[in-house]
């Protein structure tokens, strides 16, 4: 089981986008709090295994974000189960979790394993087209996307996902705000985070910020998004 509580900085690496042996290194020691491992296209159990194993070498903790139960790996220290909550597209609210229920039965570490509620914000990302989500939702909208998540799912996480663009600061602070006052939900905030400044002003509204495509285009920018009292 792992101990998110502290958390205020993860990096989330993509398995079908390569990374050199030397920007894994660098990304590991940086001070992050943990890895997380998860992507929308083009993951397979071999490339998850791949990337699982060079992780491997460092002491942090390693999350898998369960997106393809094909690609579902042994072995890491946690399972994010997503469950987007403005799908409109019902083959992605519920479906594929009971599929690998189903599959896996028996063999599923429950006790590892954390569905995390999902919100998406940003109409153009892949996880968007995915699961046809709808992303117009005001402030009220997305608080009580947050409520559904803690009082009658009773998730542990909610998820603002903005994936491939930064998210209105206020908007998610007000979101943040709002939920802190009458839930216990530990709020993730993943989406466009480029530099520090951004990095500093989302953890204004989350309780932990999850940088993802800088790594791959601008590597000591993503460095700078850890907070400097952990590097």
């Amino acid at each position: 089981m792992i101990d998110s509580q502290y958390w205020s900085h993860v990096f989330k690496l993509d398995p079908d986008k390569p990374i050199s042996d030397e920007a894994l290194e660098a990304i590991c020691e940086s001070g992050t709090d943990a890895v997380i491992i998860g992507g929308t296209y083009g993951i397979t159990y071999e490339k998850v295994i791949d990337l699982l194993g060079r992780i491997r070498r460092y002491a942090l903790p390693c999350v898998l974000e369960v997106s393809n139960q094909d690609a579902i790996v042994p072995g890491f220290d946690h399972y994010f189960v997503p469950l987007v909550l403005n799908a409109t597209n019902p083959e992605w609210i519920l479906k594929p979790h009971q599929r690998a229920i189903k599959a896996f039965g028996t063999m599923i570490p429950w006790e590892d394993v954390s569905v995390v509620g999902y919100c998406v914000l940003n109409p153009a990302s892949a996880v968007s087209e995915l699961t046809q989500s709808e992303t117009n939702l005001s402030l009220d909208d997305v608080v009580a996307y947050g409520r559904l998540a803690a009082h009658m799912l009773k998730l542990p996480y909610f998820y603002l996902e903005y994936s491939g663009t930064v998210g209105e600061a206020s908007f998610v602070q007000a979101v943040y705000q709002q939920l802190k006052k009458e839930t216990d939900l530990h709020l993730f905030y993943g989406g466009g985070i480029s530099n520090r400044t951004q990095a500093e002003t989302m953890l204004n509204g989350a309780d932990t910020v999850v940088v993802g495509n800088v790594i791959y285009e601008d590597l000591r920018q993503a460095l700078q998004t850890v907070p400097e009292g952990k590097r």
